[in-house]
């Protein structure tokens, strides 16, 4: 028997894993792949952004799925205690903008492979291709594991580490919220988070501005009310299915829960959107979601949520309109459009005259005022219908999962079964991009494992 069996060698397993052996314990890791950490590989764009060097109250504040839940396990093990863990190991770290934290190598491989050691260095047992069944439980307690196999492994605590349903292919597919429902937890409705969004507006189909890329724009979702839920600041770049990028990402959780509050309105939307509550009762929200933009045109305008993008923030609506008359009335004999080539990007430029009711050739002293107005207008509040996002799996952060109410915040332990624990995505806990999740990820799976290994040795 050991004293704690971890279940997923992602980037919370692993740092359960270091944590547990660490503190005494007696460990196996298992994971479903051939290999452990695949998703920390790919991270950062293959750069493992090992975490984010912010404070902690603006640590919290970047990840808004439940970063309050965070408080004590951050103060246990946060940023820098992951930059000292690192660097401890020989790991040189960079900081880069936004306070996002590289390894000096820039290669993902030079952090898997240092966690790897470290875990096999302190005498953790690793078995790979090891699908895991079910959790074992008896009496309200964690007795171990059933393996697909057939075989049992008897364990006096399991860390349940298997992320969520985004990226599947790095083993992500959802399987430790039917393991948490069995040992008498509810799993928040899933839904994806840090993903692309999609339109149907015609010219978005037309992939008329596909691959247009924007820089240091602001991006602000609207609800059905016309009040902003957030704005966003950052790149994006215009794709042959939506509006995708850093800022598009971080802009989606709020589109999601925008569309789920106007779907719930409509009577055709009943019953789309249910939340998990077994193995395989669960849709999620995007396919509740593709359901409803699939079920009509009616359905599809209903299910749509305003965004706008203000394509030079830092500038009001009026000193746009201004700089473009005095750029036009500089050089009035040329065409608007040559005149303006340097202020937007020329395909871009091309699209907004046009959609503005504006020839490109026309001169300065043919400018109707009306549709020049109009066109500066664009400019800061540039519309776009969304009716959704890419699915959950194409998704690069869950949203949804464990619920936290029934989970110890210092301990990451089970308050519905004795040694039971959880630990990264499978909670409901989601940040934005830029090192928030992996640093929860780390956080919850040191806390995880040095809670159990504690409470393993006092039994």
């Amino acid at each position: 028997m050991y004293d704690i069996i971890i279940v997923g060698g992602g980037p919370s397993g692993l740092m359960a894993a270091v944590a547990a052996s660490a503190h005494g314990a007696s460990v196996l890791l298992v994971d479903k792949g051939d290999k452990l950490g695949r998703k920390l590989g790919i991270s950062g764009g293959g750069r493992c952004n090992v975490t984010n060097a912010k404070d902690m109250d603006q640590l919290i504040q970047h990840i808004p799925g439940n970063g309050k839940f965070l408080f004590s396990a951050l103060n246990a093990f946060g940023n820098r205690d992951i930059i000292a863990f690192f660097e401890g190991m020989g790991i040189a770290l960079k900081e880069e903008d936004r306070g996002r934290m590289f390894p000096v190598s820039d290669k993902a491989k030079t952090v898997v492979d240092a966690l790897i050691r470290k875990v096999r260095e302190q005498g953790v047992d690793i078995r790979t291709n090891t699908p895991v069944r079910e959790v074992l439980y008896a009496n309200g307690a964690v007795k171990g594991l059933l393996l697909q196999n057939g075989e049992k492994l008897a364990a006096k605590a399991v860390i349940v580490a298997t992320g969520g349903k985004s990226v599947p292919h790095t083993g992500s597919t959802g399987d430790g919220y039917p393991w948490a429902v069995s040992g008498g937890h509810t799993i928040t409705e899933l839904y994806p988070t840090e993903v692309p969004l999609t339109s149907f507006e015609p010219w978005i189909r037309s992939k008329t501005l596909q691959g247009i890329s924007l820089r240091e724009v602001e991006l602000t979702v609207w609800n059905a009310k016309g009040k902003k839920l957030i704005t966003h600041e950052g790149d994006m770049i215009f794709t042959h299915f939506g509006l995708s990028g850093p800022t598009a990402l971080r802009c989606s959780q709020f589109v999601v829960k925008a569309l789920k509050q106007a779907a719930s309105k409509e009577q055709h939307a009943s019953g789309t959107v249910e939340a998990f509550s077994g193995a395989d009762s669960s849709i999620g929200e995007a396919g509740a979601l593709d359901a409803i933009s699939q079920s009509g045109s009616g359905a599809r305008e209903a299910a749509t949520v305003l965004v706008t993008i203000d394509l030079l923030p830092g500038r009001s609506e009026a000193e746009v309109y201004q700089e473009m008359m005095q750029m036009a009335k500089q050089e009035s004999k040329k065409a608007i459009k040559n005149v303006l080539r340097g202020y937007l990007q020329e395909r871009l430029l091309d699209f907004l005259l046009q959609q503005n009711g504006i020839s490109g050739d026309i001169t300065y002293d043919n400018l109707p005022k009306g549709p020049f107005l109009a066109l500066a207008k664009h400019i800061k509040a540039f519309p776009v219908k969304v009716n959704g996002t890419l699915s959950i799996e194409e998704a690069f952060v869950t949203g949804g999962g464990v619920h936290l109410k029934e989970i110890d915040p210092k301990t990451m332990g089970s308050k519905q079964s004795a040694g039971l624990y959880f630990c990264g995505e499978v909670l409901d806990i989601h940040g934005y991009t830029g090192g928030y999740n992996i640093t929860a990820a780390f956080s919850t799976g040191y806390n995880a494992g040095k809670s159990a290994a504690l409470a393993v040795s006092d039994s």
